[in-house]
């Protein structure tokens, strides 16, 4: 029987710029993942905090290749969609890289608040807020205007929403407004519940933003569920969008921004396949022959990429606890944590990640299935991205295998109640954070011990 470096270079390119092998273990950006598991065992979350500003980065370079192809007259902000992780280190990460930020409900606002006072935003920063809103969140974003704050840019998500700023808000202010877009037709809804239908927008900039003494309209917001997607669909609809940009710019001069939305997809296999530059390059040529066509100046551009920002720092590291032989033909691979409870996208959405050996690269693979702790019959994971089976090295029961998923930054921990109460009482797993300096040093951090059951107790009342 071939070995598990076998399978693996058979079935993908390989070495690949995240992972290799060395010394019969996986390393992931270089990290010798068995050196962070001797020093602080499993589960283990991590998160290798330079692939953060490298996505940045490179996002920025795809859309400046862009616009220097065709010669795009407009300027590209990058925001990041906090709702992927609120964590202090991926705000912090990524606002080194020069990102700006878009908000969801009210208590990002507290957090724009402590980043403001440890000097990552200023009050130039562009707060982009969307989401349908409550009081709390419309009295926050009052607060961040009359404090100074220039580009608080409230997306409007209702017809009703400006009237709150209209009644408290003491200077100009910006807004934007959300387009309820279309859905695929394989949803089971066929407008999106969140934003202003199409035939409502002229009237709600005439009726409204036109006959305000303070407010300016700055942009249009634009979002697609599935994803930034190379389909008759997806171009369909951004078509839609820049034509209503086009209708409104002339009546609403002070428009010069459009927001795409985020969507980029994050490679969640190692055959994952995606040509960035060329989605970026069409998105940029429909904008502008749109443009053109009817007459009026190219658009600013903003994105809100969230999983693209920090999905692939992300990787959750487990112990084989035992092997379980079920009904003579199942081989199940128990781990020392819960998909349902660590992974919920796992068991939520049939996500599937990259999933690899730690170690024991030498040995022979056999198939199996794995297990969580739970007694929940979901908590399994027995399929990948690539295939319908899951392969793993074959070792005796004294022997350690370790595992990984990889990929796992975005909205894991939030969509899990990190910190709170969670299937079975099963703990929230070690955070590790992995650093690298421009010599190539690595450094790592503990962020959180796993949950004690004395954090449980306590919101449980006991």
């Amino acid at each position: 029987m071939k070995s598990y470096i076998d399978l693996i270079e058979q079935t993908f390119y390989w070495p690949q710029k995240e992972f290799d092998v060395k010394d019969d273990a996986l390393r992931f950006h270089g990290v010798p993942l068995m050196d962070i598991i001797e020093k602080y065992g499993t589960p283990l979350k991590l998160t290798y905090l330079p692939k953060i500003s490298q996505n940045i980065n490179q996002a920025r370079e795809y859309f400046k290749n862009a616009f220097e192809k065709y010669n795009y007259k407009g300027n590209y902000t990058y925001c990041y969609c906090t709702k992927s992780s609120h964590f202090s280190f991926v705000m912090e990460e990524a606002l080194k890289a020069g990102v700006h930020i878009e908000t969801s409900s009210s208590f990002d606002i507290p957090i724009v608040r402590k980043l403001h006072e440890k000097g990552l935003v200023s009050k130039q920063h562009f707060i982009v807020c969307n989401g349908f809103k409550r009081p709390l969140y419309r009295q926050y974003i009052n607060e961040l205007i009359n404090d100074g704050f220039e580009n608080v840019v409230p997306v409007l998500d209702d017809l009703n929403e400006i009237d709150s700023y209209e009644a408290d808000a003491k200077k100009p202010y910006k807004v934007g407004i959300r387009i309820a877009s279309d859905e695929e037709p394989t949803f089971e809804f066929y407008t999106s519940r969140l934003g202003v239908r199409y035939n409502d927008v002229v009237n709600l900039y005439q009726n409204k933003i036109a006959k305000s003494e303070k407010a300016t309209l700055k942009m249009l917001h634009f979002f697609i569920n599935t994803g930034i997607k190379d389909t008759a669909y997806y171009w369909s609809e951004l078509g839609r969008f820049v034509d209503k940009y086009c209708e409104l710019k002339k009546i609403a001069p002070e428009l010069d921004t459009i927001d795409i939305g985020g969507g980029f997809p994050i490679k969640t296999s190692l055959g994952f396949e995606y040509d960035y530059q060329y989605m970026v390059d069409q998105i940029i040529e429909n904008i502008q022959w749109i443009c053109e066509k009817n007459n009026v100046d190219t658009p600013n551009i903003i994105t809100e990429f969230g999983s693209y920002t920090v999905g692939e720092s992300g990787a959750t590291i487990y112990s084989i606890l035992d092997q379980k032989l079920q009904n003579d033909k199942e081989l199940w691979y128990m781990i020392d944590g819960s998909f349902i409870t660590h992974l919920p996208d796992v068991w939520g959405l049939n996500q599937k990640f990259i999933l690899m050996a730690i170690n024991n690269w030498s040995e022979p693979f056999h198939k199996v299935k794995m297990g969580g702790l739970t007694c929940d019959s979901m908590d399994y994971y027995n399929s990948e991205a690539h295939s319908f089976e899951v392969f793993l090295p074959k070792v005796e029961r004294n022997e350690k295998q370790y595992i990984g998923f990889f990929h796992t930054g975005a909205y894991q921990e939030s969509l899990g109640g990190y910190g709170g109460i969670q299937h079975c009482l099963i703990p929230a797993p070690k955070h590790v954070l992995i650093d690298k300096d421009d010599q190539g040093n690595i450094s790592t951090r503990l962020f959180a011990e796993e949950q004690t059951s004395e954090s449980m107790l306590n919101i449980l009342g006991y």
